[in-house]
């Protein structure tokens, strides 16, 4: 399915492009029943860790703190994240279809690039909230207090809806599209940027743009909260006395490498990469592996939500 570019069109014609064509992980009829069972089981793996840190947290009074707050907003974002794209590529490996109308598929995007800098933004505050915790002791009640964390939450949300809008004006100004077949089981922005019919170059330049705006002042955040804490840190004589406030920090440091590293990849990556399946193949640890790990990496290392959920289970049976 293609559709070559035309000459001097004058005037928008969106509407030329019903619809796009994904490529899917696989097309041999032997691997469609194995990738239906598991990224069915990874997504419900993914929404029931989730909800039970969202419920875990919700019923334990001893868990209504500021990080906490964060971490069940981080949840929800992540089971709305993977949501977004496992489930219309579930239907379509048990329908055997690779249509998605045009927008369905501007609908996904949109929701994809909030969803992600969502997630980008909350990552970001609670780095905020280690770093107020640990080189602010004192003061962190009071400065992490409920109206500033509802306006953090706020501020994230709207920043996530304006990465949204700029991914859509930017598609929106290309009348029409080379190639109606999406290299990716889902509609990433980055990839229908590459089927427009225009200088690639410049493509890859908005690419890197929109990625360096919207990646690199949270990331820049991440790094000068943990270069604050990792200075205060050092001034603490003891060893042992490093090593358990540092602690309270490692769940966020290995979601935040997880979430940047398979990124990287997979936003940064497809701008260079030109083989559809590498490219698939990163879509899924950065859209499906990274949401499904992260209750196990704050739950595992995290003995408030283990003794929560602990308590939770034992009042349901």
């Amino acid at each position: 399915y293609s559709q070559r570019c035309p000459g001097n069109i004058e005037g928008p014609n969106l509407t030329r492009v019903l619809e796009f064509h994904l490529i899917g992980l696989s097309e041999d009829p032997d691997l469609q029943l194995v990738l239906f069972g598991l990224f069915l089981s990874m997504y419900l793996v993914t929404v029931l860790g989730n909800l039970l840190i969202i419920l875990a947290v919700s019923s334990d009074s001893h868990l209504h703190t500021p990080m906490y707050f964060f971490l069940s907003n981080l949840s929800f974002t992540d089971i709305c994240f993977i949501s977004t794209t496992v489930p219309k590529m579930i239907v379509d490996i048990q329908i055997q279809s690779t249509v998605i109308s045009y927008v369905g598929c501007l609908t996904q995007m949109s929701l994809f690039a909030m969803l992600v800098c969502m997630d980008d933004m909350l990552l970001t505050v609670m780095a905020y909230d280690r770093f107020v915790a640990i080189c602010h002791p004192l003061r962190y009640p009071v400065i992490m207090n409920p109206h500033l964390c509802g306006f953090l939450v706020l501020v994230s949300l709207l920043f996530s809806l304006f990465n949204s809008l700029l991914h859509n004006l930017i598609i929106l100004q290309f009348t029409y599209f080379k190639d109606v077949e999406i290299a990716n089981y889902f509609c990433d922005p980055s990839q229908l940027l590459n089927l427009a019919c225009s200088d690639t170059f410049t493509n890859n330049i908005v690419i890197y743009v929109i990625g360096g705006i919207f990646g690199f002042l949270p990331i820049s955040g991440i790094l000068f909260s943990y270069y604050k804490i990792v200075s205060s840190i050092l001034r603490i004589p003891s060893s042992g006395g490093k090593y358990k406030v540092f602690s309270t920090c490692g769940s966020h440091l290995s979601v935040v490498c997880l979430f940047y590293g398979t990124g990287i990849v997979e936003y940064l990556g497809t701008a260079v990469l030109h083989a559809p399946r590498k490219g698939a193949l990163a879509s899924v640890m950065y859209t499906v592996v990274s949401p499904m790990l992260n209750p196990f990496i704050y739950s595992l290392r995290n003995r408030d939500i283990k003794s929560s959920l602990w308590r939770l289970h034992r009042r349901t049976v």
